[in-house]
């Protein structure tokens, strides 16, 4: 009797316990807790590709970047990300670190293995599990898209809005990790402007928008900037006020390189810092160059005073600026970064 009477006691107890240890099974997915990470104020962001020298620019000039995008990793046929340099990839890592700014990994790729890649759940799923080892093997602060392009004609614009959710679903766990992509200027209609969903703008902390390479072959046109500012302008003004990307995800990229106008580009662009040694002038947005067999043709860029002015325009209209790239631009006094910064009070001594 006396022993039923203890059982009859434990009953409560034994229930208790059987509820807790539920409780305990399911609570770690009711606590995953999703959102972004804070944003650090107006961004100064530029990619570092893989094939330039790291020790050709000073640490002051790692020191105006508030991010460094690592460009690039690739996207392979297995769906997964692979970092070809990683003695690069360390190298600058170690010197952007060692000046207070967060690295993230630029992923880029054929739009075709970006497709095939995205257009099923399975092959999202396995990317974005590699994705998030590499961020934890490398010790990121963040991904950064640049998939050239999604398009709303063929399927991929939701492929690449899906694939955007389950990577800020994964990077935003605690606010950890920052999801960024680089996207059109948006200029002009069509499929690649339509390609970018509306949705895109809630499941990335930025965009970087690449405000530049509107160019023509066209014999007849000889005289086109492929990056003026007018174009910033219409560019964040499409995006903010007609698409509503919140202004403070909004980041006006400006290029760090010249293009021609009206002949071919192969082999005829150049990096600001090139066109400089060919006699170019910083004060300017143009210049008489060499190259590729071509004598004396104008190349188009933009100077230390059209940068200021884009610069100055961002911060009142937009949430930041990004240079494409930082080994193309010039390591002195006449550093397109370094204009920027002085324009908007940034420090770096």
């Amino acid at each position: 009797m006396k022993k039923f009477s203890y059982l009859l006691l434990l009953l409560p107890a034994l229930f208790y316990l059987n509820s807790c240890t539920k409780e305990t099974i399911e609570k770690p997915d009711d606590e995953i807790k999703i959102f972004p990470p804070a944003k650090p104020g107006f961004m100064v962001v530029s990619y570092f590709p893989s094939y330039r020298s790291v020790g050709e620019y000073p640490d002051k000039m790692f020191r105006m970047a508030d991010v460094v995008n690592y460009a690039f990793a690739d996207i392979t046929a297995a769906k997964t990300v692979s970092i070809i340099d990683t003695k690069k990839f360390d190298s600058v890592y170690r010197k952007a670190k060692a000046n207070g700014a967060m690295v993230f990994l630029a992923i880029a790729g054929s739009s075709d293995l970006f497709a095939s890649m995205s257009n099923t759940s399975d092959g999202r799923t396995i990317f974005v599990r590699d994705v998030m080892q590499k961020v934890r093997q490398y010790k990121l602060d963040g991904i950064d898209m640049d998939w050239e392009y999604p398009r709303s004609s063929d399927g991929t614009k939701e492929s690449f809005r899906l694939l955007m959710k389950q990577l800020s679903d994964s990077l935003h766990v605690d606010g950890k990790y920052y999801l960024t992509a680089a996207i059109t200027p948006g200029i002009y209609a069509g499929s690649v402007r339509d390609g970018i969903s509306n949705e895109v703008f809630g499941y990335t902390d930025w965009l970087n928008v690449m405000i530049y390479d509107d160019f023509t072959t066209l014999p007849s046109n000889l005289y086109q900037q492929h990056s003026p500012y007018s174009m910033a302008v219409t560019s964040m003004n499409y995006w903010i006020n007609t698409r509503g990307m919140p202004k403070d995800k909004c980041l006006l990229g400006i290029p760090a390189y010249g293009r021609p106008s009206g002949m071919t580009q192969s082999g005829t662009t150049m990096a600001y810092k090139s066109i400089l040694a060919q006699g170019g002038d910083p004060m300017s947005d143009s210049a008489l160059v060499s190259a590729a067999g071509y004598s004396n043709y104008k190349i188009y860029y933009n100077g230390i005073p059209t940068v200021k002015k884009k610069a100055m325009y961002a911060k009142n209209a937009g949430g930041g600026i990004m240079f494409w790239e930082f080994g193309q631009d010039a390591n002195d006094n006449r550093s397109l970064l370094k204009a920027a910064c002085d324009t908007l009070g940034i420090r770096y001594d």
